[in-house]
């Protein structure tokens, strides 16, 4: 059949073989693509109406397609010839974004002086790095690389044409594949630009393929003043799913009011097309930036008990996500159903260009195959560790575990848990030693470890300092019990032995607390009822020592008053050097911990830095144009953050999911984080020396280093990110004074302040209303802003992941559940007798399960990871930096900075004086080093929240 066909068709084909086009690949691609059954029928369908027209033409001319409707007629005739390939660039920037369909135009003749003008297309290789496609659709694209349309592009000029006051024409050609590795491909054309057509400003893409293709840049070669480079790292649909033509402008910022007059329109309309319509389910291929509600966690068509509350709205306020119109859930109009993926814009998703990494898809690998391996190999759900030395063991081997030795891939995927074992002919599980446990395997026992990691573990954000004596809580009496703390003077005064009274350490501003009581109280009876988990309210107590290190004083743990009519139950444990007292304060550290793991998780971490930057990027896309200068400092910032919430809301903070299933709150967890959101989140508190005032921990001090004092010192969380806060602030000034030198700029750019309004009003409108939104009103107010937000994208993110395997990878020192009460509230006789007789195991038994514990170390593993493509802060410019003189300046030194803040925390961790970050066993704190090599680190600040 194939061989009649290819008979029939042969003149045609070897015509095809000769073709310019064709000729500018070697002879055996163009034999290897007709060699095989779907490439000959592509061919025969797609080029059978243009192989038996009439041939007079001249092969080496394409006639240009029909002219817009308010042209002249004119057909351009455009040259196609061959050129070098295009050298490999550094990385650029930002995507390009989407245009309407151009408006007819006159096209332009070209009998005036014109240059010859080369446009370099250099495209990224598919998924899992091919070019093409099995089947007929691939066929069909090969068979429109041979001919040479593969792309089609269009010039726009920034000028209107000074006769009509009209936009001027575009000039068409279709670009050839020139090059191709498996790197990239270069596809080319050359164009006569008429002296008249002025400076170009953007170009026309339109993808002659049935599948989507990855512009990564475009170089237009050969004008006098040098080439002009378009950025465009971004995914450009096929015409065949839609006919809008993308359009991508030059590297050149420009506020609104300064925009070329020919490209208003083409500005203008690209953000009405990225706002969509809030209408329909999204397609994949679509890059429409939208608003929604959490209304997607739970799965209520699964069960009644799988339904989770909306987050989102009055009753639970919290910041929106992004919209992807999936249908509504059939026994619940309130919830969208699930599906097998979630729509994130297209270019938001996670590259799958780069070679197979750590990253947002490994994520995804562990919970659909490893976590159920291990749920395989280890049956009881319930079953805790019988000793300590079971623990160690999991970073020896776990054993055989099934599925692992049939799911080859993840070996390459898990090199550091899937390790093949000498003696053993399969694979198994281990876990690879924390870097805190491979310094001091005992370190987790310690108390002053306990209390160094408030100020320099992975949660440094919660610490605060005691104003008031007593303790109270805010909640109602008649619902919660007595407000009175029972931490007493007389306790705290025991604690201290000596060195001041309770009244001497407030006002001297050496007393910090963890406070979990009144965020926690409310959800202990409804935790409670859920199985294997408990919860209380509670407060840790701190004393600031001379020697700048905290020693912990007391604990207290409260139970509210509970359904059935038992009283309130609160107590507090100190450490103590008798057997019950020592095993009871490691219980209730055990069960702080879970509270600080659950706060870290819901709230430092998910809360204030993923889903809080979510609204930032949607407004971004819908309100600021490519164009526009604060898009381009804000992007890269934005890498990504969008696909890993995605995943998150699938996988880790969804119903049933990691979060609910290995966390002390169980499926109120996400309820939790909305409360929090209501209470405690401000805008103007999420930049580092606001937080700092606000928990105590500084005051303003113009004298001081950063303007601010710090209540401990030796603080390396606030040491290293109030260094690096103004390191970003410096180049964050010098970006903004450049494009607004004073304040009427500011006030009269409409996209920038539509963009702050709405990330105000519908990105996080419930909040609306709410103290701590500054006006934008001047260049400081919009520099206060942007550091903000960027320092939440990088710094403050890096601060609460990247040292998360290191520090709770030995669970036991960061439990992220406790299983059981004290054994001292309502003790049945058994309960007691297994304290008395053996503590250690009802330390255990409060632990994560054997299941749950590896789950989390599975998952924290591959969070803690850098990629190999990561990209760290100020380590690279964008390209549009690098084209504005002062900009490339301002970035220079930002470079250089943080190139001497990266030596400057290895000589603070080497200083012996600063006890809280060195000394004998102890991991240096380095979470905030700007860079990193690949891996699980402890180090290195990315631009942007991409794990």
């Amino acid at each position: 059949m194939f061989s009649f066909l290819l008979s029939l068709y042969k003149e045609p084909l070897d015509q095809l073989s000769k073709t310019p086009s064709s000729r500018s690949l070697d002879n055996h691609c163009v034999h290897r693509l007709l060699s095989t059954p779907e490439t000959i029928i592509a061919a025969i369908i797609m080029l059978k109406p243009q192989l038996h027209q009439s041939q007079s033409a001249s092969p080496t001319l394409f006639s240009l397609a029909k002219p817009f409707s308010q042209g002249n007629g004119g057909i351009a005739l455009l040259p196609v010839r061959s050129a070098p390939a295009l050298q490999k660039s550094r990385r650029s920037g930002r995507v390009g974004l989407a245009s309407r369909k151009i408006r007819a135009v006159a096209s332009p003749s070209f009998t005036e002086k014109s240059l010859s003008v080369k446009a370099v297309v250099s495209v990224k290789p598919s998924t899992g790095g091919l070019f093409t496609e099995i089947g007929i659709k691939g066929g069909l694209d090969e068979i429109t690389d041979l001919v040479g349309k593969t792309l089609l592009l269009e010039l726009v000029s920034s000028e209107l044409d000074p006769k009509t006051g009209q936009e001027k024409g575009t000039i068409k050609g279709y670009a050839h594949k020139k090059s191709q590795s498996t790197e990239e491909a270069t596809y080319e054309h050359e164009f006569e630009v008429g002296e008249e057509f002025g400076e170009v400003g953007a170009i026309l893409v339109e993808n002659e393929h049935h599948k989507e293709m990855y512009l990564k840049d475009i170089v237009l070669e050969g004008f006098v003043g040098g080439p002009v480079n378009i950025t465009c790292n971004s995914w450009v649909h096929s015409k065949f799913d839609n006919p809008q033509k993308r359009v991508f402008f030059t590297n050149k910022c420009y506020l609104p009011t300064e925009t070329p007059s020919g490209l208003r329109r083409l500005r203008e309309e690209e953000l009405v097309i990225l706002r969509g319509d809030g209408q329909g389910e999204r397609k994949s291929y679509e890059r429409i930036y939208d608003y929604d509600v959490y209304n997607d966690l739970g799965d209520p068509d699964s069960g009644v008990d799988k339904k989770r509350p909306v987050l989102g709205g009055q009753e639970l306020p919290y910041p929106r996500r992004c919209r992807t119109g999936r249908p509504r859930c059939k026994t619940d109009p309130q919830s969208e159903s699930k599906s097998s993926s979630i729509y994130v814009p297209r270019d938001e998703e996670f590259s799958t260009i780069k070679e197979l990494t750590f990253s947002a898809k490994t994520v995804y690998s562990v919970v659909h195959a490893v976590l159920p391996s291990l749920e395989t190999a280890i049956v009881d759900t319930d079953l805790g560790f019988p000793n300590f030395t079971a623990i160690d063991e999991l970073f020896n081997e776990v054993g055989d575990v099934p599925m692992l030795t049939k799911q080859g891939f993840l070996k390459d995927l898990f090199p550091r848990l899937v390790k093949t074992v000498a003696d053993a002919t399969e694979d198994v599980l281990r876990f690879e030693t924390p870097e805190t446990m491979k310094r001091d395997k005992f370190f987790w026992f310690s108390d002053e470890e306990f209390a160094r990691q408030t100020l320099a573990g992975i949660n440094p954000y919660t610490i605060q300092l005691v104003t008031e004596w007593p303790l109270r809580s805010e909640l109602d009496p008649k619902i919660y019990g007595p407000p009175e703390s029972v931490i007493t003077t007389e306790i705290i005064e025991r604690e201290i032995k000596g060195f001041m009274t309770v009244d001497e350490a407030i006002k001297q501003k050496k007393m910090f607390m963890l406070d979990y009581h009144d965020l926690l109280l409310p959800y202990v009876n409804k935790v409670r009822q859920l199985k294997g988990t408990t919860l209380y309210g509670s407060r840790t107590l701190f004393f600031l020592t001379p020697d700048e290190t905290l020693k912990p004083l007391a604990i207290e743990l409260t139970r509210p008053p509970t359904v059935d009519g038992k009283p309130q139950w609160k107590q507090v444990f100190t450490p103590s050097c008798h057997s019950t007292g020592m095993w009871l304060w490691r219980l209730a550290k055990a069960h702080v911990l879970a509270h600080d793991s659950g706060y870290h998780q819901l709230v430092s971490h998910w809360l204030r830095t993923h889903c809080a930057t979510e609204p930032y990027i949607i407004a971004t896309n819908r309100q600021l144009s490519e164009m526009h200068p604060i898009y381009k400092l804000l992007q890269p910032h934005f890498r990504y953050t969008m696909e890993i919430n995605a995943l998150a809301r699938g996988n880790l903070i969804n119903g049933d999911g990691i979060i609910e299933t290995t966390f002390s709150p169980g499926k109120y967890s996400m309820e939790l984080s909305a409360v929090a959101y209501d209470k405690q989140w401000q805008f103007d508190l999420q930049g580092l020396p606001n937080d700092l005032i606000s928990r105590g921990l500084a005051m303003e001090d113009p004298t001081e280093p950063h303007g601010l004092k710090l209540a401990i010192e030796d603080y390396p969380f606030a040491n290293d990110g109030l260094l690096l806060w103004d390191i970003i602030n410096e180049w964050v000034t010098g970006y903004v004074n450049h494009y607004y030198p004073d304040s009427t700029r500011i006030v009269s750019d409409m996209e920038l302040q539509s963009w702050w309004t709405e990330i105000r009003t519908v990105g996080h409108g419930d909040k609306k209303d709410s103290l701590g939104w500054p006006d934008l009103k001047s260049p400081s107010d919009l520099i206060h802003i942007i550091t903000t937000i960027v320092w939440v994208a990088s710094g403050h993110h890096a601060a609460v992941n990247f040292g998360q395997y290191t520090y709770a990878g030995y669970f036991p020192n960061r439990p992220t559940i406790a299983r059981t009460k004290m054994p001292v509230e309502d003790p049945t006789e058994e309960e007691l007798k297994i304290f008395w007789d053996k503590p250690e195991d009802t330390l255990l038994h409060c632990f994560p399960s054997q299941i749950q514990a590896t789950k989390v170390m599975a998952v924290l593993d591959v969070l803690s990871n850098h990629s190999p493509d990561e990209e760290y802060l100020g380590q690279y410019p964008e390209l549009a930096w690098t084209e504005e003189p002062a900009i490339n300046v301002a970035f220079e030194r930002f470079n250089e900075r943080l190139k001497e803040f990266d030596g400057i925390i290895d000589a603070r961790n080497t200083d012996q004086s600063f006890k809280n970050r060195n000394g004998a066993g102890i991991v240096p704190y380095e979470l905030l080093k700007p860079f990193s090599e690949p891996g699980v680190t402890g180090k290195g600040v990315p631009y942007s929240i991409s794990i």
